[in-house]
């Protein structure tokens, strides 16, 4: 079975082309949680299965995301930007398309040979600055859902975020991602300001349940947060993460974000084929 895997500004994902093979949807978190795992497969933050956009989507291709516990999500921002590369390299797409998501139609742009951005889906049910208490501290949490489904999201302020204790912050990261205020669960995105539109951000990850290395719809639920509440401009703002920088523009009209733009870097890191003795458990059930 032929993969690709590749990087989007710290997320590594495992890319299989499903418009052939047809392996069956009850079989796909099994592969996930199978060729994710780091020790004994390949390894990778989540697996996306490519295949043939649905008959009146209006798609280019369709896009599914199963994070490496199996778990699917409704998307996924570097994820889809890596998606974007793929199609266009694999002549799903030429150098604008539009994927199939579980959340909507997600647009997608070929910037330069490894830069692509993607236009997320659009936010809501946002609920701005509840208050949370954690691990001794009272943390101001806003909620907002990227797309419909929504993909869940949490920011959180906290001062001193670089040089903040790992254990404390990942205990709050738990606490806040199972939180009954959020019955979907919720990816945990804690951030600090640097300098005027200029921001550090760590992703505490539904499905992953840790931290990863940066977070594409948490960047874009950051800054849409900032820019509702007036704390950041709306044109290329900048967010760094422990895996690199993400660029967001997100433009606001009549007090809602209308646009929201998510720009960076991907990378293919290789390309292979999983051996048969790897995935055993999946061998009667599709051609490999």
């Amino acid at each position: 079975m032929k993969f690709w895997k590749m990087n989007g500004t710290g997320n590594d994902f495992l890319i299989i082309d499903n418009s052939l093979l047809k392996i069956t949807q009850k079989d796909l978190p099994f592969l996930a949680k199978t060729i994710c795992e780091r020790h004994h497969s390949i390894g990778a933050d989540g697996l996306m299965i490519v295949e043939n956009a649905s008959e009146g989507s209006g798609a280019d291709l369709k896009m599914s995301f199963f994070n490496n516990d199996g778990s699917t999500s409704e998307m996924c921002g570097n994820g889809a930007r890596c998606i974007c590369r793929y199609a266009y390299e694999n002549d799903f797409a030429g150098e604008e398309q539009k994927i199939e998501t579980e959340a909507g139609i997600v647009i997608g742009k070929r910037i330069n040979e490894s830069e692509y951005e993607i236009r997320l889906n659009t936010p809501c049910n946002i609920r701005l600055d509840e208050q949370i208490e954690s691990e001794g501290e009272i943390l101001n949490c806003s909620y907002i859902e990227l797309g419909n489904p929504g993909i869940p999201h949490v920011v959180v302020e906290i001062q001193g975020l670089k040089s903040f204790d790992e254990g404390k912050l990942y205990r709050i990261g738990a606490y806040l991602r199972s939180h009954k205020n959020y019955p979907k669960g919720a990816n945990v995105n804690f951030y600090e300001k640097l300098e005027e539109d200029h921001y550090y951000e760590r992703t505490f990850e539904r499905g992953v349940e840790g931290f990863t290395l940066a977070c594409g719809t948490g960047t874009g639920s950051l800054v849409s947060i900032l820019t509702l509440k007036g704390e950041s401009k709306e044109k290329d703002v900048k967010v760094d993460m422990m895996g690199g920088r993400l660029i967001v523009n997100a433009e606001l009209k009549d007090g809602k974000i209308e646009n929201l733009y998510l720009r960076g870097t991907t990378n293919v890191v290789c390309k292979g084929e999983v051996t048969d003795e790897n995935i055993k458990g999946l061998i009667s059930t599709f051609e490999i």
